[in-house]
């Protein structure tokens, strides 16, 4: 009944016409369904995805996922998405025996730290998502136009050559982005085009990260979060067929779910 609820979308109201008995008597044998804590994971040795994403603004879950096995290995409700947390799923895991060969995150600030010592791979499409908040999809001045150009060949190049182009293209703005806007009233000044500079910055400090997939391609690393973000997608199209449900039984759906493969 819990695999039809989950996995077959069936309602409260379908299940009840084909059982033949109440809603709330579903309801309570859907509420019985007990899901064991530990996952049991073959591949001791594994290259992960992780992420975190919300129902709403205080409530989300963080997910780790083996990549090559499609497999969610640790997952925990949270109301923030916090390094704290991805420090102690790193820890569980690894008490438990898993061996992290290598991550892909989506550049959240201060969670590359915790992977201290493993190899890291940047989403490239979260970099990209980065650059386009800060020039827009549209931009109108010419260092934003190349900018943007020369973010879109992250997938058809290598670390070297990336880098050389983008201080080739730092060299030629470069008088642009120190250009200074002064206050008539109060004299203060800021950078012109900080926007710019700050897209600038984050691709200049997120190189190392950008090619680590290349560097390793014995353990076939992913260069996006892919995986993971199309289970989120899945997953959040399964959970909002049942709206209405209480947290309590939203998360028991979430953890069937979260078990699956796929």
């Amino acid at each position: 009944m819990f695999h039809q609820y989950v996995w077959q979308r069936q309602t409260y109201k379908d299940l009840s016409k084909q059982y033949k008995k109440s809603n709330k008597w579903v309801q309570r044998r859907l509420d019985e369904v007990k899901e064991e804590s530990i996952v049991k994971i073959k591949n001791k040795k594994v290259v992960l995805v992780i992420d975190t994403t919300f129902f709403n603004r205080t409530d989300g879950i963080c997910v780790f996922r083996d990549v090559h096995q499609k497999q969610n290995i640790w997952w925990r409700f949270v109301p923030y998405e916090r390094v704290e947390i991805y420090e102690y799923g790193k820890k569980h895991i690894e008490k438990n025996g898993v061996q992290i060969q290598a991550v892909v995150l989506d550049g959240k600030r201060g969670v590359r730290r915790v992977f201290e010592g493993i190899p890291v791979q940047m989403c490239h499409f979260h970099q990209i998502q980065i650059i386009r908040r800060y020039i827009t999809n549209r931009p109108r001045m010419e260092a934003s136009i190349e900018l943007k150009q020369l973010v879109k060949t992250l997938t058809d190049t290598n670390e070297e050559t990336f880098i050389y182009v983008l201080q080739q293209w730092h060299n030629k703005w470069n008088t642009f982005l120190k250009e200074k806007t002064t206050h008539p009233e109060t004299g203060r000044w800021h950078f012109t085009h900080k926007r710019l500079r700050s897209a600038y910055k984050s691709l200049n400090s997120n190189v190392p990260y950008l090619f680590t997939y290349l560097q390793y391609p014995h353990l076939h690393i992913p260069n996006t979060t892919n995986s993971l973000e199309g289970f989120f997608n899945v997953f959040k199209s399964k959970i909002y067929v049942h709206r209405g449900l209480s947290k309590k039984r939203r998360n028991n759906v979430a953890i069937k779910l979260i078990k699956g493969r796929f």
